[in-house]
């Protein structure tokens, strides 16, 4: 039946199904993500024995990965806008696909760089424009629920992964864990072959068409810096994303040399340990985006920031076991909670027509920054000890608690444009 000739009650509940229907697009999209990130970790060891690998060859595989993903994660978010959420969705996903399966054929390092860093182009379009597909979706009071979602299917990939690995690996080997990786990938092109273009997007297209042909339209990364409002929130979610990724790179990447160095944890316990923290990131996750659509962006992300800022100080003194495992479940909430917020927070800000190229450029140079997160703990901690080196983090929330305050303006609830 057409939408627009449907009666309102048949029409609410399409859209509805369809609202459903994209959440589950992005959710399975970012899942993938964070599955494909951590079996990556695990299989290092057994592809490093393989091709005689150093540990900087090793460590390039998941850097290259990650160069890939920003650089995806920036032209297919400009893509996006230009030719639909749902279409350039499914080219990322066929781009990983292929080069996954690739890599579980791959003759040498060479090789599996090559495939890997394009494998990583693929993935970095997903989490910004599943994003937009889900803002656009979804009504304007669940927006922010429905974005915090999107950003529960990390944690469901990294937990996925961390389950299935260890006991997959020994048997089929990191090839047969490549192809593993590919199964999802399959299953997420064939679920986004059925999924439309959200209405949203589909009327801008005509719009954008229209200032074309007279001459008004600008381009989408223009668009990031239209007007002095437009770059001043653009500077602010770049400081917002930058100190996201800062932290959670800084702290998850070190806390298991943290927990070992210092406490003497065995490595099961410290990535037990580790675990209460993800577990904890994943309830801040769910809860941040219920805190948004109640209270406001800004309220909650003030509330999320000046949280990470206590506990990372408060974990850095803690030092019996239950007060480690407590701690970080109530650090790793409130440092990562805030995940769930981007994609209702800059879907509000940016116009459809630039709405993916917003949350991909904004959140993957965010994710550049954030890249020199373990760098810079590595460093203090070698000078100062690992107490240190955590507590220093505790600063750059402080400088997000300023960012929000001065550049993020408030539309929670707002029409999208």
């Amino acid at each position: 039946m057409n939408p627009l000739t449907a009666d309102p009650a048949t029409a609410a509940i399409s859209q509805r199904r369809y609202a459903r229907r994209a959440l589950l697009a992005a959710v399975l999209g970012y899942a993938m993500d964070g599955f494909d990130l951590l079996i990556l970790g695990f299989m290092l060891p057994a592809i490093a024995l393989d091709f005689h690998l150093s540990p900087a060859q090793g460590g390039a595989l998941v850097s290259w990965t990650l160069v890939g993903a920003v650089l995806g994660g920036i032209g297919f978010g400009i893509l996006s806008d230009r030719y639909g959420r749902v279409r350039v969705l499914s080219w990322t996903i066929l781009l990983f696909a292929v080069c996954t399966g690739l890599c579980a054929v791959a003759r040498g390092y060479a090789e599996l760089l090559v495939y890997r860093t394009l494998a990583g182009i693929g993935l970095g379009g997903e989490f910004g424009i599943g994003m937009a597909l889900v803002a656009e979706a979804w009504p304007a009071a669940y927006r922010a629920r429905a974005s915090s979602y999107v950003g529960l299917g990390w944690q469901v990939g990294v937990l996925a992964a961390a389950l299935l690995t260890p006991l997959l690996l020994p048997l089929i080997g990191w090839r047969g864990m490549f192809a593993v990786g590919l199964l999802p990938a399959v299953a997420a092109y064939g679920f986004r072959r059925r999924l439309a273009e959200p209405a949203l997007f589909v009327r801008q297209v005509r719009e954008t068409l229209d200032d074309a042909a007279s001459g008004k339209a600008l381009s989408a990364p223009r668009l990031l810096l239209a007007d002095w409002p437009t770059a001043r929130a653009s500077l602010g979610i770049v400081t917002l994303c930058s100190v996201q990724n800062f932290g959670y790179y800084g702290l998850m990447i070190w806390m298991p040399s943290y927990l070992s160095q210092r406490f003497g944890y065995s490595l099961t316990r410290s990535g037990l340990w580790t675990a209460a923290t993800v577990a904890g990131m994943a309830l801040g996750i769910g809860v941040f985006g219920w805190a948004a659509d109640r209270f406001g962006r800004k309220p909650a992300f003030i509330l999320y920031q000046v949280g990470a800022a206590a506990m990372v100080l408060i974990y850095a003194h803690l030092t019996t076991p239950l007060a480690l495992l407590l701690g970080g479940a109530v650090m790793g909430w409130f440092v990562n909670g805030m995940l769930g917020g981007y994609g209702a927070l800059i879907s509000e800000l940016y116009p459809t027509r630039a709405r993916a190229t917003a949350q991909n450029v904004l959140f993957n140079l965010g994710r550049a920054v954030g890249a020199f997160g373990p760098l810079t703990v590595g460093v203090l901690a070698a000078r100062y000890g690992f107490s240190t080196a955590i507590a220093v983090l505790a600063g750059i929330y402080v400088l997000d608690v300023l960012a929000t305050l001065w550049l993020i303006p408030e539309r929670r609830g707002a029409a999208l444009e």
